[in-house]
């Protein structure tokens, strides 16, 4: 049934499109659910029936039914697999901080880089620590770290982790230390937090003036003009 799936997908989507939709699934990572093939043909056929459904059911259908099958096309895109991504960035970026401190407190005990990866996923249960877990279980199966780590890269969204990723994986190659390589990124990981909390701070004015256009200065305007209306009424 998958077989008989795919090759109608590549029937109908051109192969670049099926492999740059397979890069965004893959950034799920080890727990995603939604796969490549179920997407774009639910994709597929569900606008088709939307098409037809308009096209035959609805006055002028001819006129709105590529119109709205074709808005619905690109909106499930983005309502399936960009917001859900997006949510996991800011998600695995709040997790970042505090997985790595404490990986690097695990180094500066003496620990290996692979056996504090694997004490740090026993005590923190987290996204990113379950991709570390994925991680240490491709090394235990063949790959090397620096192999793995490429690989877990593919299956991260956020690019502040897998600036970090990338630069354990360069440490790791060229024999640079990576207790120093981690003691910067933890420091890069706290500045980022501070720079992502004066950016929401600094967003607040705006907000509170958007929030007083939509909602006071209507209120205001209907207190001052009710008393007129109702003036007006009465006497006329």
């Amino acid at each position: 049934m998958d077989r008989e799936k795919i090759n109608i997908i590549r029937r109908i989507y051109r192969q670049k499109d099926i492999e740059n939709i397979e890069k965004r699934v893959n950034l799920f990572g080890v727990n995603q659910t939604l796969t490549t093939e179920n997407f774009l043909s639910f994709r597929f056929f569900s606008s088709l029936v939307i098409f037809l459904f308009v096209f035959l059911f609805i006055k002028d259908g001819f006129v709105y039914a590529p119109l709205i099958s074709a808005l619905y096309y690109y909106m499930l895109y983005y309502i399936v697999i960009e917001m859900p991504l997006k949510r996991r960035i800011k998600k695995l970026d709040h997790e970042a901080f505090y997985y790595f401190e404490v990986l690097t407190l695990t180094l500066e005990s003496g620990r290996n880089f692979e056996n504090a990866i694997d004490i740090t996923c026993q005590h923190i249960d987290s996204d990113l620590s379950k991709e570390f877990k994925e991680t240490l279980y491709q090394i235990k199966f063949g790959k090397t770290l620096s192999e793995a780590l490429t690989d877990m890269r593919l299956r991260i969204p956020s690019e502040a982790v897998n600036n970090i990723i990338l630069n354990i994986t360069q440490s790791n190659i060229f024999g640079n230390s990576i207790l120093e390589t981690m003691h910067n990124q933890v420091s890069y990981l706290r500045n980022k937090q501070i720079l992502d909390v004066k950016a929401e701070i600094a967003k607040i004015p705006t907000k509170i003036s958007v929030f007083s256009v939509l909602f006071f200065i209507p209120l205001i305007m209907l207190i001052i003009i009710a008393p007129l209306v109702i003036e007006f009424i009465l006497n006329t």
